[in-house]
């Protein structure tokens, strides 16, 4: 074991292996790349759904459970659809990381909105605002902290999932993942999976330090 260890160090600090075009470094440009786009397009697909839900009250039933069913698909079995309908392109790796992130994102967006008192959207309409403005200028800020927490669970679900590109001959830190597997080579393997949870973590703690820098004037249980 220690001697699995001090292989594995060896591994992920020397400079031959964080060169090149299949180096780390690339590698993880790869991954940041399949992450941070599947994110955002996710977000563009599923705030404006959850947005819609919570403020209108109308959907949720079905918004929850299709959102249920979205984390129950197995994401290598959709890439592999995708892949046999699509053929040979990067399309079902994002199709499937998309997928992933959709329902976490409608599901704390609803519930951020679903959370605002009505009194305090009453009071809205009361003093004249129209549906519109009560959205934008009162649901939305109050339902911020939750639809921060829904992308931030969105983001490091993307990151630790993205190693699935390499199982459609694309890049990513999954592809030390893979091919370590492939050539039994344990070192390899446990040095991807290192760096993508490593990259998880520091996503995570990225997105927390910015949630809890934007929401610090909040009480702690709103973030």
């Amino acid at each position: 074991m220690l001697e699995l260890l001090k292989n594995l160090a060896s591994w992920l600090t020397s400079s031959a292996q964080w060169a090149g075009p299949e180096g780390i470094a690339a590698r993880l440009l790869e991954h940041l790349e399949y992450s941070v786009l599947a994110t955002l397009a996710a977000a563009v697909l599923a705030l404006p759904i959850g947005l819609l839900i919570g403020h209108t009250g109308r959907g949720a039933f079905l918004a929850v459970n299709v959102s249920s069913f979205g984390r129950a698909l197995p994401t290598v079995g959709l890439v592999t659809l995708v892949f046999l309908a699509g053929g040979l392109s990067v399309w079902p790796v994002y199709v499937s990381l998309v997928a992933l992130a959709v329902p976490v994102i409608i599901t704390n967006t609803y519930a951020g909105m679903a959370a605002v008192d009505p009194e305090v959207k009453d009071a809205a309409k009361g003093v004249g605002l129209r549906g519109h403005q009560v959205l934008w200028q009162v649901e939305l800020p109050l339902a911020l902290p939750l639809i921060m927490t829904g992308i931030r669970l969105a983001t490091v679900q993307v990151v630790a999932t993205a190693t699935i590109a390499a199982y459609v001959s694309f890049g990513g830190l999954g592809r030390y993942v893979f091919d370590g597997l492939a050539q039994r080579d344990l070192v390899q393997v446990l040095g991807g999976a290192a760096l993508v949870a490593v990259l998880a973590v520091i996503a995570d703690l990225a997105l927390g330090g910015l949630q809890r820098l934007l929401f610090r004037g909040r009480p702690a249980a709103a973030r």
